[in-house]
């Protein structure tokens, strides 16, 4: 697929281009034979969202100081965030072979100092958040209109650095900054629930002084609707709890935590790409 431009809230057009995003996310992690497949699969339709619908951001203005900003906290899912760049035109699409090579610009986790359009390195699991609420209150002292979003995982809540931030966030009022929960209830060892369980998720945010939402991760019509309510904001930060699937479009990688973070080998790399071009 070539670069796509902003397709506004066209959503049978952001369909097809999950399902492109869908099948890079098998091709780079399978071609480097490492990589975390199962959350970028989860994470696909909020990420194309907000850069083919929502982002006030392109590739001519990641420098702008009015630019929507975007924070990765959950950094381990470039290969779904490389592919929506690529898509984009932040990046060529022949860029996405070098994933996790020696020299790359794309490595494991996304680095601010190779690449253009990634608003800081993340990786250590908690940080993100922080950064992006640092962005949202430099926002309003500057008097600046731009809003910024982030994206977390629901085995990343259990960070203790998240819920310092979040009481942050809630106090200070950052109306202008959404957190996206990717909540498909894994995480790498196992249920999140059993691990060290996260919930009641809503009634936590809402002690925090958040305005919550809860909606179908991969439901583009729940997605944007969440996203008006949230810009619609007064005195609140809003947390979109985004219900999703571990490694949705391929079956066997759906709702099974061991494929958080390996690579498909040769004949499931051929029946992940088998599903996913199904019906093209």
């Amino acid at each position: 697929m070539d670069m796509v431009v902003k397709c506004g809230r066209d959503i049978e057009r952001l369909k097809e281009i999950s399902k492109e995003v869908r099948k890079d996310i098998i091709e780079m992690t399978y071609t480097a034979h490492s990589g975390h497949p199962g959350g970028s699969l989860s994470a696909v339709e909020i990420l194309v969202s907000l850069y083919f619908s929502e982002l006030n951001q392109s590739p001519e203005t990641v420098d702008s100081p009015d630019r929507d900003r975007f924070v990765l906290s959950k950094g381990h899912i470039t290969p779904a965030f490389y592919s929506v760049l690529s898509h984009a035109g932040y990046i060529p699409h022949e860029e996405l072979k070098t994933f996790r090579k020696i020299d790359s610009r794309l490595q494991g986790h996304p680095a601010s100092a190779k690449l253009k359009g990634v608003e800081v390195s993340t990786g250590s699991l908690g940080q993100g958040l922080s950064v992006a609420i640092g962005m949202a209150l430099a926002g309003k002292l500057d008097k600046r209109d731009y809003h910024v979003y982030c994206l977390v995982g629901d085995g990343e809540m259990e960070e203790g650095q998240i819920w310092e931030a979040m009481m942050f966030a809630g106090n200070r009022h950052l109306n202008n900054l959404t957190l996206f929960l990717d909540y498909n209830g894994l995480q790498i060892d196992g249920e999140v629930a059993k691990i060290n369980d996260i919930a009641p998720i809503i009634s936590k945010f809402e002690a925090f002084k958040w305005h919550t939402i809860e909606i179908n991760g991969h439901d583009f019509a729940q997605i944007f609707k969440a996203i008006d309510e949230a810009k619609s904001q007064d005195t609140q930060p809003t947390a979109i709890i985004a219900h999703t699937i571990k490694g949705k479009g391929v079956s066997y990688m759906e709702n099974a935590y061991e494929w958080h973070g390996k690579a498909p080998g040769e004949e499931l790399y051929k029946q992940a790409m088998k599903e996913l071009t199904a019906n093209d």
